[in-house]
Parts: structure tokens; sequence; C-alpha cells
């Protein structure tokens, strides 16, 4: 079960869950669910379990992120002396 819970990704199961049961709501009407409503709960356990195996788990696996690439620090270049910003904003409010 830990593997299992490991590799899928809540995010795309919740999405699935949720357009699943608007589609439902909107395609089937009240009248089919009370079906359910005269279920024992050991027997709706059983029918969702068998839907629940009926589910294609790798549709919902986590997307594994690969490592970000270190960047190579910036070269100083006397030529080139970099000045930030807020000196330059500082200089140009003192200046008439």
């Amino acid at each position: 079960m830990g593997k299992i819970d490991a590799g899928l990704s809540d995010y795309y199961m919740v999405d699935e869950v949720q357009g699943t049961y608007r589609g439902m709501i909107i395609a089937i009407a009240p009248g089919h669910w009370s079906v359910f409503a005269n279920f024992e709960l050991s027997e709706f356990a059983k029918c969702l379990q068998n839907l629940a195996s009926r589910v294609h788990l790798k549709s919902f696996l986590k997307h594994t992120r690969v490592p970000k690439k270190k960047k190579d620090s910036p070269k100083y270049d006397p030529q080139h002396p970099h000045v930030s910003t807020a000196k330059l904003l500082k200089t140009a409010k003192k200046s008439p």
C-alpha cells in the first residue's frame, strides 16, 4: 500500500473524481441513485471495492521532476563592474 500511495498524485485523483461526479450528477437522474439507499453497509463496501478494482492507477501517477541544473557563478569583469539599482537611485536623488 505504501508504494501505491507514494506514486499516486492526489491532484490527478481528486480532479478525476470531481469531473466524474459532475458528469454523473448531470447525466443520471436522481431516481436512479435511490438503489444505493437500500444497500447494507457491507453491500455498499463490496460495490465500491468492485468499482475501485477497475481503476487504472497508471493514469494517476505523479510526474517526477528532473533535478535542476546548477548555474555557473558569474565571472567578475573589472571592465563592467556591477552597480545596484538602489545605489543608482540613491545618487540620482542627491544630485540636482
